[in-house]
């Protein structure tokens, strides 16, 4: 293991977060804080995931294509900072192919775990008013909003996992951190990133972080938990308006 100051790591973990999932926490925090003091209640507030994959015009496609490949950046900068001499990083946090299927069938069974749940907490949160109404996407763009949604999810998935998951794990074992105090952190972490979307999601997306942290650190594998979150972010994205134009009675 290369020697690195602490000083050093926690300006590397600043800057990383600066351009990643600590920018977009802090600004979700704010946006909670702004729908929290509205005078309009949090229930009859609503928020859009991805509203520019329901474009059809091909400029705009070929737009959120280089976008979604561009946000990118930022886990490729954390996996260069993880990598070191003769040691593969996708190889050291597990995001590689070697045992894909095992990978894969332990992905779905995290869905299973935390996606059911979630999707609980998001109707109890509607219920009591303390959740904003998420919106999908439409597909009237049919394969290129398909297309678009897919590549956004699992632009989520690694964005999310290997940040909050590979590489703060990682960086805060060096500087001193336990176990627990690194997954409570990057669980805390995960539930600001996701504040603008009300109280529900904020505890279940830290009850993700839990889990995920906590299999990450019995597994030494970050591609399972990718599978899950680029599964479940399918379903929130594509199945969710599929279920709305359906059955709208339900939704």
């Amino acid at each position: 293991m290369t020697h690195v100051s602490r000083t050093r790591l926690w300006w590397e973990i600043a800057l990383v977060l600066a351009l990643s999932v600590g920018r977009s926490a802090f600004f979700s925090v704010l946006s909670f804080l702004e729908a929290v003091t509205s005078p309009v209640s949090l229930g009859d507030q609503s928020t859009s995931l991805n509203p520019g994959a329901a474009t059809v015009d091909p400029w705009q496609v070929v737009s959120q294509v280089f976008s979604n490949l561009f946000n990118l950046a930022p886990v490729a900068l954390a996996i260069y900072f993880l990598w070191e001499p003769g040691r593969s990083a996708l190889r050291r946090i597990g995001l590689d192919f070697r045992v894909f299927g095992k990978d894969a069938g332990a992905g779905i069974l995290l869905v299973v775990i935390i996606g059911v749940p979630g999707l609980g907490l998001y109707a109890l949160g509607r219920a009591l008013g303390i959740t904003v109404q998420v919106g999908a996407a439409p597909l009237d763009g049919g394969w290129t909003a398909v297309m678009l949604l897919a590549l956004a999810a699992l632009r989520a998935g690694l964005t999310e996992e290997v940040i909050f998951i590979g590489y703060l794990f990682d960086r805060l074992r060096r500087v001193g951190w336990s176990t627990w105090t690194i997954i409570l952190s990057t669980a805390a972490l995960r539930g600001m990133y996701h504040a603008y979307q009300g109280v529900g999601p904020i505890f279940g997306n830290i009850a993700m972080g839990v889990v995920f942290g906590w299999v990450y650190h019995r597994w030494g594998r970050v591609m399972p938990l990718v599978v899950a979150h680029v599964v479940i972010d399918l379903i929130a994205f594509i199945g969710y308006p599929l279920a709305a134009s359906w059955w709208p009675g339900l939704f």
